[in-house]
């Protein structure tokens, strides 16, 4: 149905709004960046800086300490997409195309976690790592937190949609399941990949609470970590703050705009509306 001139204005109203208010913080903490220490949080409110300031950008990227912090979120955050997507995809797969036994109870167990709050667990959780010893390691970010029940979910209920003939057509060929697995489903599954990649990707670079309980070493200091300390290491340099802010919001900022089409497309045949 033909939009009317009237509707055609009030979408683009919306959508400008939408767009404004999605953008106005980002655009802020950008520019903040380049203000002086005192000059972000003046009064009244001032959205451009009074004179344009490189200092905060160059001295936030010559920090080794920042610059270390990034580097290791990032490799962190990859390990952990990779392993991420490599166990949920497994196991949504066991989930929707086999049968074994106790199959249904082990599903609901497996959902289980998606209604309990992660602040529930917090202390369980850090008590059963410090037992492992697994404190001050890389592993304790990456480990924990890698079986995910919704993940499970979205990717099986992807994996509920391929057509049973497909399957059995490659059964009755002589191909095993794992052989099934890997040259039927996975080549197909890149939509759902990258929408669970991303997911798994944001979920450990905006980690706070957990790095901070469980990384004291400032070798593995994470990004989100290295942020949160900043005003009790370096005092109130907001402008500098901001700087940091900025840039640590590249990565994330940039996998949604390249990755944009297969978000889409992931949830849309997820057939999760």
């Amino acid at each position: 149905m033909k939009k009317t001139v009237p509707q055609r204005i009030f979408s683009a109203v919306l959508m400008t709004l939408i767009s404004v208010s999605v953008m106005f913080p980002l655009a802020w903490m950008a520019i903040a960046g380049f203000k002086g220490k005192t000059e972000v949080l003046r009064s009244p409110f001032q959205f451009f800086p009074q004179m344009w300031r490189w200092d905060n950008y160059s001295a936030i990227l010559a920090d080794p300490q920042f610059m270390r912090a990034m580097g290791v979120t990032v490799v962190g955050a990859l390990i952990f997409t990779a392993l991420s997507l490599t166990v949920n995809t497994l196991a949504a797969y066991a989930f929707a195309r086999l049968e074994f036994t106790g199959k249904r109870f082990w599903w609901v167990y497996c959902l289980t976690p998606m209604f309990i709050p992660a602040m529930a667990i917090l202390l369980t959780s850090f008590m059963v790592v410090s037992e492992l010893g697994m404190l001050d390691t890389l592993a304790v970010l990456i480990i924990p937190g890698s079986a995910s029940a919704a993940q499970m979910f979205f990717i099986r209920q992807f994996y509920l949609g391929f057509p049973m003939a497909v399957e059995e057509a490659a059964l009755v060929d002589g191909a095993t399941r794992w052989q099934i697995f890997t040259r039927v489903f996975l080549p197909q599954s890149a939509a759902p990949f990258v929408v669970m990649g991303i997911a798994s990707y944001l979920a450990y670079w905006n980690a706070y609470v957990w790095p901070v309980l469980t990384i004291t070493d400032p070798d593995l200091t994470q990004i989100m970590q290295f942020l949160g300390n900043f005003r009790s290491d370096r005092g109130n340099d907001w402008g500098l703050l901001m700087a940091g802010s900025t840039l640590a919001s590249i990565p994330t900022i940039g996998l949604l705009l390249v990755f944009q089409r297969f978000i889409v497309n992931g949830v849309r045949i997820s057939g999760i509306k």
